[in-house]
C-alpha cells in the first residue's frame, strides 16, 4: 500500500513514499525505517484500515521527528565545513555560507567561488555524516580550483573516507537512476 506523495499542509515537503508491510508473526507492535526514498511500516496483520492509516501517520511523524534531531541547521552546516577545512584543507578554503537547499535534484552539491556559497541537495539528509563531510569537502575544494581537475582531487582525496563516499553516491545515483552531471565530477558532486 503505497500511497501518491502529497504536500503536507505547510506545502514544504513532499510526502514520502509509503509501503506498509502486514505481519502475522507481529502482534502489538508497529515499527518504521527509511528504506532510500521509501518508508517502511510495520505493523500487525490485525489491525483494522482506519488503525493501520493512525499508525501510518503515527510513525511518519516520529520518524521525522528523529530525522530532523540528526540533521544540522545550516548554522551547523557551516560550523562542520569550517572544521573540515581547517582539517583538510589547511584552513584555506573558508566558505561564507553553507546551507542545505531543496532544488538540486541532479548534484549531491554545489558551490559559487565568487561569493564562497556552498549548497547541499536536501537529499543528502538522513545519509551517513562521512558522506555529508566528502561532500562538503568537495565542495570547499571548489573554493581552492575551481574545475575538477588533478590539483583538485588532490585536494578532495585529502578525505580519508572520499573513495568510500564516491562510491557510496555514485551506487544512491544509480538506483535512483539520476544521472551524474556532465561536467568532468565523476561521483554526482559538483
Amino acid at each position: 500500500m503505497s500511497p501518491p506523495p502529497t504536500s503536507d499542509p505547510a506545502g514544504s515537503r513532499a510526502r514520502p513514499d509509503v509501503e506498509v508491510r502486514r505481519s502475522t508473526r507481529r502482534r502489538r507492535t508497529v515499527s518504521a525505517y527509511r528504506d532510500g526514498d521509501r518508508i517502511v511500516v510495520l505493523v500487525p496483520d490485525t489491525l483494522s484500515p482506519s488503525e493501520e492509516a493512525e499508525w501510518v501517520e503515527t510513525m511518519l511523524a516520529r520518524l521525522e521527528r528523529a530525522e530532523r534531531r540528526r540533521l544540522p541547521s545550516d548554522e551547523e552546516l557551516r560550523t562542520r565545513a569550517v572544521s573540515l577545512n581547517d582539517r583538510y584543507l589547511g584552513g584555506m578554503a573558508v566558505p561564507d555560507t553553507v546551507r542545505w537547499v531543496e532544488n538540486q535534484s541532479s548534484r549531491w552539491g554545489s558551490c559559487t567561488p565568487g561569493d564562497r556559497s556552498i549548497r547541499l541537495s536536501a537529499r543528502l539528509q538522513g545519509m551517513p555524516a562521512w558522506v555529508i563531510d566528502y561532500v562538503l569537502v568537495h565542495e570547499l575544494a571548489h573554493l581552492l580550483e575551481p574545475g575538477h581537475d588533478a590539483r583538485f582531487w588532490a585536494w578532495v582525496d585529502r578525505y580519508p573516507q572520499a573513495e568510500r563516499a564516491k562510491g557510496y553516491l555514485l551506487g544512491r545515483s544509480a538506483a535512483a537512476r539520476v544521472e551524474p552531471p556532465a561536467d568532468g565530477s565523476a561521483d554526482g558532486v559538483d
